[in-house]
């Protein structure tokens, strides 16, 4: 019974996120709203509606293991999986903006989460903070998409083609969100209750399996976003799906979390300790590789997919108790990271050379 309920909680997040981010993209393009907001902020926040739903569904139950986990396993997931991906199908283009913005943004507030969870929790105050953040990021998106040329609004236009061709009919976009609200919302309730099943019956922590199975489920529509823009040959649509996903996940659905849940929600010792520096340490990885060259290649998508697949492995180690836990972190912890944080940073500096070299002669 778990196992179908699980299964369909999935199903039914997956179908509801697509009726949301499509209704509410028509929505938004009938209302005038640019094409890079609509990108950047409807389609990315549309596609974390998951984690959103699972996330309060959490929170009010007193799982703060799945809820916390749902929104750094996500992240991670989405950086490390989702851009490795797509990268590893086709090389992606880097927008200026992602790099000199939105990025930086990113590694920000995955640090406030650490600082916000240095007391235990993320208390209501710091969910409230979160919030506010995020309407000032998107009056911010709004406000500079009106400074925008024709030619910017029609590149993006033409990059998200369901916009050109508008339904007239405002009850079937405004049927199409509500139908992907009450699809997230049940699908939400279902992947909770599997989930929390499965890990007292297998024994493993609720953290960790929000930190995969949860995280990586609610991420599928990202997976899928992201997949099909590399398939197209679309430009950065599948790192701005990440970044504003990633964005979302923590101003919105751990803002919201813990501005409604009761107590807020605590962070357990192990997110404290390991996970969110991981969050954070992905987040830092992805300024030396979405700067260089402006292109996210094929070698940099491998060392991604790596990471993941290390990552998950020392989850599913730790979990058990493994003999070659101890092994493996040594090796990781002393060899693997040190000997990339080197190679990436060797990389921006040449690269920063060679924009200086070139800067001057332009």
């Amino acid at each position: 019974m778990a196992l179908i309920l699980f299964i369909s909680g999935l199903v039914f997040l997956v179908v509801g996120a697509e009726l949301l981010v499509r209704g509410a993209s028509r929505l938004a393009a009938v209302l005038g709203i640019s094409p890079i907001v609509i990108g950047l902020t409807v389609v990315a926040f549309g596609t974390s509606a998951p984690e959103l739903a699972v996330s309060i569904k959490s929170a009010w139950a007193d799982q703060a293991g799945i809820a916390v986990g749902n929104v750094v396993g996500s992240n991670i997931f989405n950086v490390l999986f989702i851009l490795g991906v797509t990268a590893l199908i086709v090389p992606l283009t880097v927008s200026q903006r992602l790099v000199r913005l939105d990025v930086p943004i990113m590694v920000a507030l995955s640090i406030v989460v650490l600082l916000f969870a240095l007391d235990g929790r993320i208390s209501q105050i710091d969910g409230g903070l979160l919030v506010i953040a995020l309407v000032v990021y998107v009056g911010y998106a709004i406000y500079q998409s009106r400074r925008e040329s024709a030619e910017v609004r029609d590149e993006y236009a033409a990059e998200f083609p369901d916009q050109s061709a508008v339904s007239p009919s405002w009850l079937s976009n405004v049927a199409l969100v509500i139908g992907g609200l009450v699809l997230l919302v049940l699908g939400a309730g279902w992947l909770v209750d599997g989930a929390i099943t499965f890990a007292r019956h297998l024994g493993i922590s609720e953290l960790v399996i929000g930190l995969t199975v949860v995280a990586a489920g609610t991420s599928l529509p990202e997976v899928v976003t992201s997949i099909m823009a590399a398939l197209r040959g679309e430009r950065d649509i599948a790192v701005g799906n990440v970044v504003g996903s990633n964005l979302f996940n923590i101003m919105g659905v751990l803002g919201i979390s813990g501005l409604i849940a009761p107590h807020g929600i605590e962070i357990s010792a192990a997110a404290l300790h390991f996970d969110i520096p991981v969050m954070i340490a992905v987040a830092f990885a992805c300024l030396p590789i979405l700067f260089t060259g402006g292109v996210v290649s094929r070698w940099e998508a491998v060392l991604l997919l790596g990471y993941y697949v290390a990552y998950t492995l020392y989850l599913v180690l730790a979990a058990s108790q493994h003999d070659s836990l101890a092994p493996f972190s040594n090796v990781m912890l002393y060899f693997v990271i040190p000997l990339t944080a080197i190679t990436l940073v060797t990389i921006a500096v040449r690269e920063m050379r060679s924009n200086g070299r070139r800067g001057p002669a332009g």
